[in-house]
């Protein structure tokens, strides 16, 4: 990524003034300067547009709610782009890749996010490129290097301090590692459920201090979702009722109990941070299991359909069929959900009980 000097002029101003421009939007985020997004597909917003990846969502039909397909793999936003929205910032956060998310651009907040990445390095290999949770926190070190060699390290600092972090990230080192037909035969020979989610939570143990060595204290992570239910897990494993599957259910429910003890220990022995536990299994399995008082009407199909009695074993793409009303279906595509459920998903982030996130909402932890 190409860096620009502080005192280098730009289509008529100096960088200073533009850094003041920016600073002082930002002010219209109430008490939320930046928002930094790092996690997986679903909150991707375009960096995997940028690498040789089999992981790709810019072609239609996705974005078909968005004015065109961005990278994001669904019809419209996703969870953090409306979070975003909802905590006043102008502009959707960029990706880190996107050749016009330069300085002094970032000190609003870059989204690191890759589709196929995941917290253990070797998940996701059979996209080719991706970019895991350890190399988004090295591209954010990169952003970090920028904003205090722009506002200096007191005042990058206090960004920091206040600014909004989030990491969704999980899904993928089960259902494209663990999960993963051509991998997990062996995988499963070798290594128990249990070893493998211990293994997962020791990483994400490390990556979530290390982006709070960085400087991050108001730190939003999210569980991993009902993933049995998705419509991929539920053609690939031969599902011919509602129901949802199983295995992978109860290897993502064991994840997130200790993804929440890890938390709440993260919580109490590191000094001055603001650890939140997003209860997203439950949102999503709430939703499922009550589609109609949401407003669905299919809670188990693909809206972007191709082939599969779920619309699960061809991802979305031009061939693909779309429902005609989006907010109708729970699922977009046979991995991710719709803008219409994302939208419930956000509220409940935002100004949710305990039992969705805890132990504060979005909007609490930003008033914090």
């Amino acid at each position: 990524m190409r860096r620009f000097s502080a005192r280098q002029p730009f289509l008529g101003l100096t960088f200073r003034t533009l850094i003041l421009l920016v600073l002082l939007r930002s002010c219209f985020a109430k008490n939320v300067p930046a928002n930094f997004i790092f996690g997986d597909s679903l909150v991707e917003a375009g960096n995997n547009n940028y690498i040789s990846s089999l992981s790709k969502a810019n072609y239609i039909p996705n974005g078909i709610d968005f004015g065109g397909p961005t990278g994001r793999f669904t019809n419209g936003r996703t969870i953090v782009d409306i979070i975003g929205k909802e905590l006043g910032f102008e502009d959707y956060t960029p990706p880190y890749l996107a050749p016009t998310t330069v300085w002094p651009f970032v000190l609003e907040g870059v989204n690191y996010a890759s589709g196929g990445g995941g917290i253990l390095n070797h998940t996701g290999y059979i996209f080719g490129g991706r970019i895991n949770l350890d190399a988004q926190l090295d591209n954010f070190e990169n952003t970090r290097q920028d904003i205090i060699s722009g506002i200096g390290i007191s005042a990058a600092m206090e960004l920091f301090k206040t600014a909004l972090f989030s990491v969704t990230i999980g899904s993928n080192d089960f259902i494209n590692n663990y999960l993963t037909p051509v991998i997990s035969a062996p995988e499963q020979r070798l290594i128990s459920p249990e070893v493998f989610v211990n293994t997962m939570i020791s990483r994400y143990r490390h990556q979530l201090v290390r982006l709070y060595e960085l400087g991050a204290r108001r730190i939003i992570v999210a569980n991993v979702g009902p993933i049995g239910c998705i419509p991929f897990e539920r053609d690939t494993n031969g599902a011919t009722t509602d129901s949802c599957i199983d295995f992978p259910n109860q290897m993502a429910q064991l994840f997130n109990t200790q993804l929440r003890s890890l938390v709440a220990d993260l919580l109490s022995s590191l000094e001055g941070s603001k650890f939140v536990y997003a209860d997203v299994y439950r949102i999503v399995q709430d939703i499922i299991d009550n589609y109609v008082s949401y407003g669905f009407e299919n809670p188990n199909s693909s809206c972007c359909y191709a082939a599969g009695h779920f619309g699960g074993l061809i991802p979305c793409g031009p061939p693909s069929r779309v429902c005609p009303d989006r907010s109708k279906y729970v699922f977009w595509d046979p991995y991710h959900p719709s803008d219409a459920a994302n939208i419930i998903v956000a509220k409940r982030l935002m100004d949710g009980r305990v039992q969705d996130i805890a132990p504060m909402n979005v909007r609490q932890l930003v008033e914090s």
